[in-house]
Parts: structure tokens; C-alpha cells; sequence
């Protein structure tokens, strides 16, 4: 069972009854990533999130690791392009103490200078790591080359230049413009009774300021095009992509087959025609990026430098292929069960149950239960299939970023052609 309401500050409260389980994980979800950052403060929602660890006025960084280490509990957090949660997973028997934690970590973050300057050296390893590995860094230049001058192609970790910047004046601006009701969402799925969540999470939060700074929102403009990196590698990285659907688009459940067609599943025609029928590539996938007024399919691929220019020609072979011909009724079925199951399988535990309520709030502002999904999926024809690959894969939409050695692989714009 489902519940929502909001309370009177406007927090909004989702929860979901689990009855057959003994944990319950709960999480704060704010409704600020990356892309409601300046150029100049970029990779500050992530750095605040890291900060929200370091202490709160009543509890230090270690006390609270021992706190949830006493209950066996599991606390975490990430940041992403357009929300950063904060979730812990515990006993049902522990939920308050949960709330309690959870409340404090959000609410109430010391953000000491001193703190501030130790996290810039773990941050600054964190994007080392990135540049040190490349099947994440070709991701992020693809990004940064289809989205340039816009927030969402800016990586989540922000610059050595920006992070090195931040103080602690400026993140308490940040936290105090960013963490208001209007902006959070508390989500929890598991043995629970919404009652009881209810009034834990009123009374954790009733201090909450309602609302704050407004956010840039302006969408995203797509740039396709070719972006060439040389980096000392072993292997050359590839991503190919044009646009995609956001989140809320009519024909979401058909792009979702057709993304699990192309490139989605160890049956997919990419994997089977790059890897397993030509051997050129041990890892080779699609994936969508969907976000609140824009989207993205990608299509990555790690292959000898000699091997780019057939990769890239095959590639280009399977994206008209997909708007040429109808997919056949036994791939089709294929797909849908495919997703059908993972997805299904994906909702088996308290923690992604509770993750699916918070971003179905944050980007449908409703909850829909699983036979809705699932018949989105089922009514999807493979005419649905074709005509939405002619819309994505119109000529001229695809982009390329070619990461390794000094070698481009004879990538051209006019190889990239869709016609």
C-alpha cells in the first residue's frame, strides 16, 4: 500500500507498506543536482553532500558512523545531474532512531572550514579516479560535447578550479538557498505504518524553512558532433549518442525497447553483431539518460584503435537498421520481457522500492503502481519502434567522442551520417 501527503510546510511524505519484510529504508531526496549550479560554483551540490558526513552541531563524523554501526543499520548518499539523496536502511524497530539520523544530517550539518579544506583533497582524488578511468571519462567528454554551455553537460564532481574555490560560506549559501521543504521529499518503503512515518518525519522537520532560492531550469540544446581525446590507453573508448525522450514523454516505454533491442541486454543486436559475431569489442552497450526535459541514448563501445572505423560503421549499420525494418515479433517479446523482469526483480528490496517512490515524485508528481508499467510495456508495437527510431535517429543528430591513443579511426561527421 501507497500513501501520500504533504505536510504543512510542504515537505512531501511517500511511503509504501511492506509487511513481509523486516527492514525499512528511508531517504531524504532533494530536488537539486548539478544542473541548478553556477558555472562558477559547479560540483557544489555533490561537495555539500560529501559535507553532510563531516558532522552536525550535536554529532560528529565518527559518533554518527558509530551510531549506525550499533544498529546494524546502512547510511549513504550520492548526488546526481537534477537530485542528491540521503537514505539509511535498518531494522523496522529502528526507524525512529533512522528518522532522528537522517533529520540531523539535513538539517543541521556543521560545515566547518577545517572540514571543508580535508574534503577538497578527497574530492579532488575523486576526480582523479574519473580521469583515471576511461570508460567513465569518455562518458563524462561525451556529455560535456552533446550538452556544452549547459549545466547538464557539466560533470556532477565539478573542476579542480571550482571545488578548490569552495568555502565554507559558500556552501552554508548553497544549503540554505537548496534545503527547504519545497525542495525535499521524504520517501520510505518497508514494515511500516504511514501514520507512525508521519509523525516521526512532521516532528523531525517542523523547523524547515518552506521555501528558497529559485533554480535555473532552462533546457538543455543538443550539439551533435565529433570530439576526438588523446590519452596513453591500451584500448580506444567510444561513445556515439543523439537525443532522447525526458522523463515524462508519451513514448518513454517505446524508446525503453528499443534502447533494450539495440544495445540493452546480451541479446541485443550490438552486443551479439560487435562482440560475439565479430569479436572487435569485449564490452559494448547502450544506455538512456532521461532527465526532466531532455534525454539521451548512448552507445559505448571498448576496441582495439585499429578496430574504431568498423566499430562506428556498425554501429551506424544498426541505428538504420532500427528505423528501416520492424522489429521481429520474437525479439520483440524478448525485450519486453526483458524489462518486464528486471524491473520486477529491481523492486524486491525495501531500498530500491523506496527509490522508485522518491523519483516517481520528482518527476511524474504521482505514484503509479507496477500493472501500469507493465502495460506500457506490453502495448508497445514494433511500428511504435520504428517510428520512434526515425524521430532519434534522424540524420545528422548523431555525436561521437573518441577517447586513446593518437589514432581517430577515420571518424568523420559524414560517417556519422543516418541518412
Amino acid at each position: 500500500m501507497i500513501a501520500r501527503e504533504v505536510l504543512d510546510n510542504g515537505l512531501r511524505l511517500i511511503t509504501e507498506t511492506m509487511p513481509q519484510v523486516r527492514s525499512v529504508t528511508i531517504g531524504v531526496w532533494l530536488t537539486r543536482g548539478s544542473r541548478h549550479e553556477s558555472d562558477e560554483r559547479s560540483g557544489i551540490a555533490h561537495f555539500v553532500e560529501h559535507m553532510l558526513f563531516k558532522g552536525t552541531a550535536s554529532r560528529t563524523a565518527e559518533g554518527l558512523a558509530q551510531e549506525i554501526d550499533s544498529i546494524g543499520g546502512h547510511l549513504d548518499a550520492f548526488t546526481a545531474k537534477e537530485y542528491a539523496s540521503y537514505y539509511i536502511k535498518v531494522l523496522d524497530e529502528h526507524l525512529p532512531i533512522a528518522v532522528d539520523l537522517l533529520s540531523d544530517l539535513v538539517l543541521n550539518p556543521a560545515l566547518r572550514e577545517a572540514d571543508v579544506t580535508r574534503e577538497q583533497k578527497v574530492v579532488l582524488e575523486e576526480i582523479k579516479m574519473v580521469e583515471d578511468t576511461p570508460d567513465d571519462l569518455v562518458h563524462e567528454l561525451f556529455t560535456q560535447q552533446f550538452w556544452e554551455g549547459h549545466p547538464l553537460g557539466r560533470p556532477i564532481l565539478g573542476s579542480r578550479e571550482t571545488v578548490e574555490a569552495l568555502t565554507s560560506d559558500t556552501l552554508r549559501e548553497f544549503f540554505t538557498g537548496a534545503y527547504v521543504a519545497s525542495n525535499l521529499v521524504v520517501a520510505a518503503a518497508g514494515n511500516l505504518e504511514h501514520a507512525r512515518v508521519r509523525e516521526l518525519v512532521a516532528r523531525a522537520f517542523e523547523r524547515l524553512a518552506a521555501t528558497g532560492a529559485p533554480a535555473d531550469d532552462r533546457p538543455p540544446r543538443a550539439l551533435p558532433g565529433l570530439g576526438v581525446r588523446t590519452k596513453d590507453l591500451e584500448q580506444s573508448h567510444l561513445v556515439m549518442g543523439a537525443s532522447a525522450y525526458p522523463q515524462r514523454h508519451d513514448d518513454r516505454y517505446v524508446s525503453y525497447i528499443l534502447n533494450t533491442v539495440l544495445g540493452g541486454s546480451m541479446s541485443s543486436r550490438l552486443f551479439q553483431n560487435v562482440r560475439e559475431k565479430r569479436g572487435l569489442a569485449y564490452a559494448v552497450f547502450s544506455g538512456l539518460n532521461a532527465y526532466r526535459d531532455a534525454g539521451a541514448l548512448t552507445i559505448y563501445a571498448g576496441c582495439a584503435t585499429d578496430s574504431v572505423g568498423q566499430v562506428v560503421d556498425l554501429v551506424v549499420e544498426e541505428l538504420k537498421g532500427m528505423k528501416a525494418a520492424a522489429v521481429a515479433g520474437e525479439e520483440l517479446r524478448r525485450a519486453k520481457d526483458h524489462l518486464k523482469g528486471s524491473l520486477m526483480l529491481n523492486l524486491e528490496n525495501t531500498a530500491s522500492r523506496m527509490s522508485h517512490l522518491a523519483r516517481q515524485e520528482i518527476y511524474f508528481e504521482r505514484q503509479f503502481g507496477l500493472d501500469e508499467t507493465l502495460e506500457g510495456i506490453e502495448a508497445v508495437t514494433s511500428e511504435d519502434v520504428v517510428r520512434v527510431a526515425g524521430e532519434l535517429f534522424a540524420n545528422g543528430a548523431l555525436a561521437a567522442t573518441l577517447l586513446g591513443p593518437a589514432v581517430n579511426g577515420g571518424l568523420s561527421p559524414e560517417r556519422l551520417g543516418l541518412g
